[in-house]
């Protein structure tokens, strides 16, 4: 059996054309573009022979488009929104991140074999790949948090365990409709519950729609005793669940979510995921007799059914790559729900701070103190630029660049692709933990979905040569002197990492000494830190060449790290770099990557640095869970493959004409005060 679900129309085949008769495939942009580029050419009109109709589900226009279909003997296409949707609910205005686009009927319907259900039943699903791409995806969604709507915080706490879960829906939904039920298919549920767990707490959890006030549900506050709990808490449904002993649905897809987490659901409807060994069925489907596992079910429904989109590549795209887009806007969400408050942000910072910070709320900017009092009194977070913490400000979350940051330098006034949001403190601060530093000691063993994402995306920076900032020249110095070589990379002298972190050498001077004299054989190439060469910011070496054999100006520092052996840094980035490329690294401070035995370590110890990660580990924790990262064309946060792309793409919005006007102004002024210091 094949299915053309979930497949992207060759670019050479001629789109169907599929008419339609509601206005939401017409004003829903994001729909019409998954459609065509799954294969439909969307239409009003009268069919001809080998047009489609389109309806969206059970809708109550869907009667329309199936009036069409039988006046003109169509084929009908009926499509509802995928298993993984989106972060707020489509009421709340969210665009879709897949679709169902089935051929046969809807997948919670019974009344007819949907695709879905012929998959099921006839689809072989012993494909050892697809079983394991099965397998890890299950894990990822446990592991982010990740349902078909995402707004809430996977820290909030669930009861209790030992309790019972009772599954409400929204009133009127189709799919409890197509089950045949109704309310009292929901009071017999609720009943159940009762008597088959005599000592149990009842949990009755709420619908998204019924929590954000757009749907009543079926059961309320008046259904509530001593035993039965209304939870009308945004919780994640996987920490929900934990902490079940057992699970009552009618036809929510939460029921398919508690077979992912091991339970084996009573359901009173006929959802796509009963009549499979897997559910504990109350009303069965005798057509239904086939046995699978977890890992064949959600193969099925999550891989080979839906038509998934990737809204920064618009294009159809396979799962793996929906699972990264929703957990970067849902991180983004959960993180931003609340509003902000943000002090210590330079006035060029904050349009581009807004764009990252304020898609929830706008971000409201004061100082210092007043910042944490104004975010006390309104219920917000407060964040502060991490150099620019002043007493009494602990509890504030620390922002700064990320390790991805631009094409260009921050001193010219461009704008971060990336940042992090510290809790705890800032990465570049050896003195205090940080969240990345908790991250490396505490994260579980990488499953091999995140050790093959980790790989490619080391593999990815090093065949395009990405860094940071990505500046400077590709073309090497020539005529080198040749031998072991050495790079010494220059950094702002007055950096908060070399003032945190450098230990006993803070100077670009006193680093390269250290350098030529603990290798006297060696070729030294010293290369000038891109800020620093433009002007900007302070740490030039007048005298650098008594001690480097070549001074590398103008040249990118991953194009340098293709000459050398070895890195000698203080806390420089180019170390993680160059780690990544395998080359020794020096370090004589504590860099956020030292102190982890991937790196010889000259300067002081820091004991709390007690996990031994190997590469793939550390580079996962630094470049995959710790920073947010932003594309600048969609306006949206997006996962790490996506800034990748546009860094080596050149595909970023130019900055305005203004900023290196404004930014060497910035400079002079700067050097004008240091001559008065």
């Amino acid at each position: 059996m094949t299915s053309t679900a979930g497949h992207a129309a060759a670019e050479d085949t001629p789109l169907r054309r599929l008419y339609v008769f509601n206005g939401g495939f017409l004003t829903q942009k994001r729909v019409r573009r998954i459609m065509t580029l799954a294969g439909y050419d969307i239409t009003l009109g009268k069919p001809s022979d080998g047009d489609l109709v389109g309806v969206w589900g059970n809708s109550p226009t869907a009667h329309r488009g199936e009036t069409i279909a039988a006046w003109t003997d169509a084929n009908m296409v009926r499509v509802e929104d995928a298993f993984l949707r989106s972060v707020l609910t489509g009421r709340d205005g969210a665009d879709p991140l897949g679709l169902h686009i089935d051929t046969q009927g809807v997948h919670f319907d019974p009344a007819t074999k949907s695709d879905l259900e012929i998959l099921l039943t006839e689809h072989p699903l012993d494909d050892t790949a697809l079983l394991n791409r099965a397998k890890s995806a299950i894990q990822r969604l446990q592991d982010l948090h990740l349902s078909k709507y995402n707004a809430f915080d996977p820290t909030t706490p669930a009861p209790d365990p030992g309790y019972v879960v009772v599954i409400d829906q929204t009133k009127g939904d189709a799919s409890v409709k197509a089950s045949n039920a109704d309310l009292n298919t929901f009071r017999e549920m609720l009943y159940y519950a009762q008597e088959e767990h005599p000592n149990a707490q009842i949990i009755v959890k709420t619908h998204p729609e019924t929590t954000a006030g757009h749907r009543e549900g079926y059961f309320t506050d008046a259904d509530c005793t001593g035993r039965i709990t209304l939870n009308d808490t945004a919780i994640s449904p996987y920490a929900l669940f934990e902490g079940a002993i057992a699970v009552y649905t009618v036809s929510s897809q939460m029921g398919f979510e508690a077979i992912l987490m091991g339970h084996k659901p009573v359901v009173f409807g006929q959802p796509f995921y009963i009549g499979w060994g897997l559910t504990d069925d109350r009303n069965p489907l005798d057509r239904r007799q086939r046995s699978l596992t977890k890992a064949q079910l959600f193969a099925a429904a999550m891989i080979l059914y839906p038509t998934w989109y990737d809204p920064f590549r618009d294009r159809i795209c396979q799962l793996e790559q929906v699972i990264d887009t929703l957990d970067a806007q849902a991180r983004a969400w959960r993180d931003d729900h609340q509003g902000w408050v943000a002090s210590g942000m330079r006035m060029w910072k904050r349009k581009p701070l807004q764009a990252v910070f304020g898609h929830v709320k706008p971000v409201i900017f004061a100082e210092g103190l007043d910042a944490v009092k104004k975010a006390r009194t309104e219920a917000r977070r407060c964040m502060s630029w991490a150099s620019k913490m002043s007493d009494g400000m602990d509890d504030v979350v620390r922002v700064e660049d990320g390790f991805l940051r631009s094409q260009g330098l921050g001193a010219d006034l461009i704008a971060p692709l990336s940042l992090v949001c510290d809790d705890l403190g800032i990465y570049y601060d050896p003195t205090q933990p940080s969240r990345l530093e908790q991250i490396i000691n505490t994260q579980p063993k990488l499953s091999t979905a995140d050790r093959d994402r980790t790989n490619r995306l080391i593999k990815s920076l090093i065949s395009k040569g990405l860094s940071k900032y990505n500046t400077g020249t590709q073309t090497l110095p020539t005529g080198l002197p040749a031998g072991r070589r050495i790079l010494v990379p220059g950094q702002v002298e007055d950096d908060a990492s070399i003032k945190c972190g450098a230990g006993n050498i803070k100077t670009n001077r006193d680093l390269l000494i250290a350098a030529r004299n603990a290798n006297p054989a060696a070729v030294i190439l010293y290369k000038p830190h891109p800020d620093v060469e433009a002007g900007l910011r302070d740490g030039a070496i007048p005298d650098a060449a008594d001690y480097a054999d070549a001074i590398l100006t103008d040249t990118n520092p991953i194009a340098a790290l293709t000459l050398v052996d070895d890195v000698w840094t203080m806390t420089s980035l180019l170390g993680f770099e160059a780690l990544l490329r395998n080359k020794t690294v020096v370090c004589t401070g504590m860099p956020f990557y030292a102190g982890w035995g991937l790196t010889d370590d000259r300067g002081a110890p820091c004991p709390r640095r007690a996990a031994t990660p190997d590469l793939t580990a550390l580079v996962h924790a630094t470049l995959i869970r710790y920073p947010r990262y932003f594309d600048p064309k969609t306006g949206q946060a997006c996962p790490v493959e996506i800034v990748v792309e546009r860094l080596a793409n050149n595909d970023i919005p130019a900055p305005s004409r203004w900023n290196r006007s404004i930014a060497k102004l910035q400079g002079a002024v700067a050097s004008y005060a240091h001559l008065w210091r």
